[in-house]
């Protein structure tokens, strides 16, 4: 009969002890999956708050994810199949891309990706690429063109499909970018807002991403792989006065920690009275509403005396 220390000699030999290099290799890829679970419940619980203080997503909403095969849509359309899994309320997604034809667009990378995910799709073609190339003067930035035919090809396309929302992937810096670019350029306070209804009233459009960092969705993005699809449309163009915004807010935010926290609050808590819309407030009539409480003041004096 073999000794108890043969027999465990024979047992490390087919199950040896793990070595302090494949110890730290497990630890680090614990500590990974740990901090990727809390990355994409922050993703979830942003997304969720959004959805909730907005009212973004109603029983027996058919919701259209605008595909672009960038990380912010990708990132949208992950986090909205892993709320439908528990959500309250029953809804249905269908993905869209808009293949606006352009050069060396590889067509097949999102058809591939969401067949093998078993999302619903669409590819819609409209070559809006000629068009923009065509308009634009040059040395002009294409964005405003593109994105005018770009919403007015995908706001159509959810009405014959019966989709009553369409969901777009802008996050919290698209919404502070709008912002500063409509007030250095524009000459008007307005940026993103969560929700809205299209000027023809009949879409209503949600971005459900509009609480989420940019910096969470692109860590998401690399861990989760995604096939990401470069624009060389529009992403490529130099000095884009969005992106010198976007470099701004990168060094507030670096130099500053919270300010981006507290711009993006500003834009949820605004105070009519204290800027100086006509449209907005009564500036006009403040005088009759001072009388008007004055008034009221000398009455109440009077009853109680």
């Amino acid at each position: 009969m073999s000794s108890p220390q043969a027999v465990n000699a024979a047992v490390d030999r087919f199950d040896p002890a793990p070595s302090k290099a494949t110890s730290s290799l497990i630890t680090a890829q614990a500590r990974q999956k740990r901090e990727f679970d809390k990355l994409q419940k922050r993703l979830r619980r942003c997304v969720g708050h959004a959805i909730i203080d907005y009212r973004m997503i109603e029983e027996g909403d058919k919701v259209m994810v605008c595909l672009s095969g960038g990380k912010d849509s990708y990132t949208l359309l992950e986090i909205l199949r892993n709320l439908q899994r528990n959500a309250p309320v029953n809804f249905s997604l269908v993905a869209v891309n808009l293949d606006q034809k352009q050069p060396g667009f590889p067509e097949h990378v999102l058809p591939e990706y969401l067949e093998k995910l078993g999302v619903d799709y669409h590819i819609l073609e409209r070559d809006t690429y000629s068009v923009v190339k065509e308009k634009t003067p040059e040395g002009k930035t294409t964005c405003a063109l593109c994105s005018r035919l770009r919403r007015g090809s995908l706001y159509g396309f959810a009405e014959q499909i019966g989709a009553n929302k369409v969901a777009l992937g802008h996050h919290r810096e698209d919404i502070l970018e709008t912002l500063f670019l409509n007030m250095f350029f524009g000459g008007s306070l307005k940026a993103m807002p969560p929700k809205l209804l299209s000027d023809d009233g009949k879409n209503i459009v949600i971005r459900p991403l509009a609480y989420c960092k940019e910096a969470d969705i692109a860590e998401f993005a690399r861990q989760m792989e995604f096939p990401i699809i470069p624009c060389n449309l529009c992403g490529s163009q130099p000095n884009m006065q969005r992106q010198v915004v976007k470099e701004m807010l990168a060094e507030w935010n670096q130099k500053h920690p919270g300010r981006l926290e507290s711009m993006f609050k500003a834009v949820t808590n605004v105070a009519p009275s204290q800027l100086g819309d006509r449209q907005l407030f009564d500036f006009k009539g403040l005088e009759a509403k001072q009388a008007d409480l004055m008034a009221d003041r000398i009455h109440a004096f009077e009853v109680g005396s």
